[in-house]
């Protein structure tokens, strides 16, 4: 059996996930990190994108967090998400339309555009996309 951790998932609005994990990979603000029983203490903040879990019994997880921190202590993880959304709460069509929006608005720099609004908009849709990709790829 492997060692396993704590782990806590909320979002301003929920608890998405609380339970034992052997392994938690997010993408934190210096790239992708791992996170396993034993690791040092951490806090970081986390980039818009998917957060994996492999759960006590090996089973995988996978949700969407648009941003937030995580902190690792010797007994446990937490992630404190701005927005944390589950496989069932992601809508495909809706994050292809706003990454084509975000795209147009930023190829259309003029009057009145927010650049670092829309840029922020198109990675948060990127990052949608991808976790939906993820989630995908492990269903197969």
């Amino acid at each position: 059996m492997a060692l396993t951790v704590h782990c806590d998932i909320v979002s301003a609005e929920e608890e998405i996930f609380s339970g034992l994990v052997e392994l938690l990979v997010a993408t934190g603000s210096e790239g992708d990190l791992g996170v396993v029983y034993g690791h040092a203490p951490l806090l970081t903040r986390l980039e818009p994108g998917p957060i994996r879990l492999k759960k006590q019994n090996g089973e995988e997880e996978v949700y969407y967090l648009s941003g937030g921190y995580l902190e690792v202590q010797p007994d446990s993880v937490t992630v404190l998400a701005d927005t944390a959304l589950r496989e069932g709460d992601m809508d495909e069509a809706s994050a292809e339309a706003a990454k084509r929006e975000a795209e147009q608005a930023l190829l259309n720099q003029g009057e009145g555009i927010d650049y670092s609004k829309a840029a922020a908009q198109l990675a948060e849709a990127a990052a949608q996309l991808r976790t939906l990709r993820a989630i995908r790829r492990r269903a197969r």
